[in-house]
């Protein structure tokens, strides 16, 4: 009863965003805001000619190398800094430079550094991800708790048995914290990274669509990928934060 009532609500608050959408467009009477059934016109015409299609899929191929590279070790670096008192001291200065390097700094020295090549591409991505998923976890290390890893020692769990069943369960909330914010932050990224040093993939062809003044396109665009991410958080990481949850 509750899901269907959440459906609903979701449903009616997107219904009501498409006609304040509408009703905005026909009063401005512009190129530069197109109607709804404008902007989905363009998107299944993109579709049809499976140009979307293969932008989307490059795009989704480095979100997704970017995403595990930088949770991985961002996971295993936040571990070691929230349980080791005087490495986290030795290192928080360099989390606090890197936390406030803009993300297009970033990827302008990767690109001046390494070329304009896929690594350069994934490695900005990974570097502007890398320092919140650090913060993040760092916490949850901190907040670890002691007695549980202790009788972990006492009964020889051994250093990988107590990572997987004491460690991360305590964990899994800032993980999953982690990984709900870095999806929005890194598509983001993603986009501008395409757009300054790639010849293909979302953030290229949107560039592509700024230079014709095609904001129907900019739009139909944006709004797949939107959909995209709304099904991987729906389908993926919900029901995987409800899984990791039942340890309580």
């Amino acid at each position: 009863m509750m899901l269907r009532s959440s459906l609903f609500n979701s449903t009616l608050s997107l219904g009501l965003l498409l006609v304040i959408w509408q009703l905005a467009s026909l009063s401005i009477n512009s190129p530069a805001l197109p109607s709804p059934i404008l902007v989905l016109s363009t998107l299944n015409q993109a579709i049809q000619s499976a140009e979307l299609l293969h932008h989307l899929g490059i795009t989704l191929l480095r979100l997704a190398t970017s995403f595990f590279l930088a949770m991985i070790l961002g996971t295993a670096i936040g571990l070691i800094l929230g349980r080791h008192h005087k490495l986290n001291t030795f290192f928080d200065s360099w989390l606090i430079i890197l936390l406030n390097i803009p993300a297009l700094v970033t990827i302008i020295l990767c690109y001046i550094w390494f070329g304009l090549i896929e690594t350069a591409a994934i490695l900005a991505v990974v570097i502007n991800k890398l320092p919140n998923v650090i913060v993040t976890i760092r916490e949850g290390a901190r907040n670890l708790d002691d007695p549980l890893i202790e009788m972990a020692k006492a009964y020889h769990f051994g250093r990988y048995k107590t990572l997987v069943h004491v460690i991360l369960p305590q964990l899994y909330p800032y993980i999953m914290a982690s990984a709900r914010t870095g999806l929005a932050l890194i598509w983001k990224i993603i986009l501008v990274v395409e757009m300054l040093g790639r010849s293909d993939g979302m953030g290229y062809q949107i560039h592509l669509f700024f230079q014709l003044f095609d904001i129907a396109s900019i739009m139909a665009y944006t709004v797949s990928f939107i959909v995209i991410i709304q099904l991987i958080e729906t389908a993926l990481l919900k029901p995987l934060d409800k899984k990791t949850q039942r340890w309580k």
